[in-house]
């Protein structure tokens, strides 16, 4: 089942499972999000949660129990309910059940909440701890830009100039190697060579958007004031790009594997509740 928004400016369609974002277009028919080929990737925008990457070994413990978690959590692919839509606004929620327990031993509503306003779609997540006890996650998006025609036609800014330092990944752990992205006037060309290892994972950014360009102009934005990391991926010659607005990422190999010790965790307090949002704007 699929619920669409719209005002006077854009539609956008989400599907009700892993209430995950699969078109954005505008008014002249354009769609800016991934149509999720499989041949390449057959995602769009998935939710990550309870967890953003992977686990040494899949694996983690709560107070010396052990559970497994698959990468980027379960969140993703499992069915929301529509709890309120009007033209321009739909919220989509996810309750812990004793499928998640046996996985995530916490009790949680997750809330997808999106809004269109002009040229702009805001994603805005809400994570409610429903329990007792104080509850870990980490929670992130993975939204897919569609980019047409020439992929080395497109470029990438970041909102200020800083020195751009990632982490490489090895065996889908966060290693210790980084390197600096350079940039020509702050511009990146998008090439499939930088993505040779996976993608470009900033642990911190003093940006807090990034304009993609096609042929110098303008094309989309996205904009993550809530979320301190980011990931940016695509697959070899496939026409898009994502942009990941990340709370939480990959372990490392130094890892305890006790969750309320990974690095970048969040933890929630019992009956509190925590949000954070980013938005895409068509330019």
């Amino acid at each position: 089942m699929n619920t669409t928004i719209s005002n006077s400016t854009l539609t956008a369609s989400i599907k009700h499972a892993g209430a995950e974002l699969f078109s954005i277009k505008d008014k002249q028919n354009n769609e800016y999000i991934w149509e999720g080929n499989p041949d390449f990737w057959g995602k769009h925008s998935p939710v990550l949660f309870p967890i953003v990457g992977t686990l040494k070994n899949n694996t983690y413990t709560i107070n010396g129990t052990e559970y497994q978690l698959p990468r980027h959590g379960f969140a993703r692919d499992m069915e929301f309910e529509l709890i309120e839509k009007t033209e321009n606004k739909a919220v989509f929620s996810l309750k812990s059940s004793e499928e998640t327990l046996k996985k995530y031993p916490f009790e949680f509503e997750l809330q997808l909440i999106y809004t269109l306003s002009e040229n702009s779609l805001d994603l805005e997540y809400k994570v409610f701890n429903n329990g007792t006890a104080k509850m870990p996650f980490s929670i992130g998006a993975h939204p897919a830009i569609a980019l047409p025609d020439n992929f080395e036609d497109y470029a990438f800014k970041f909102e200020k100039e800083e020195e751009l330092k990632y982490y490489l990944l090895e065996n889908d752990l966060i290693s210790s190697k980084t390197k600096i992205l350079e940039t020509a006037n702050g511009i990146i060309p998008l090439n499939y060579e930088l993505f040779k290892n996976d993608a470009l994972i900033f642990k911190t950014l003093n940006s807090k958007s990034i304009t993609i360009l096609k042929n110098a102009v303008p094309y989309v934005k996205a904009a993550y004031n809530d979320f301190p990391s980011l990931g940016i991926w695509t697959k070899e010659n496939a026409p898009f790009i994502c942009i990941e607005p990340w709370l939480g990422y990959s372990d490392t190999d130094e890892n305890s594997g006790d969750l309320y010790e990974k690095e970048g965790i969040l933890t929630l307090e019992a009956n509190n509740d925590f949000a954070a949002k980013f938005s895409i704007t068509i330019l």
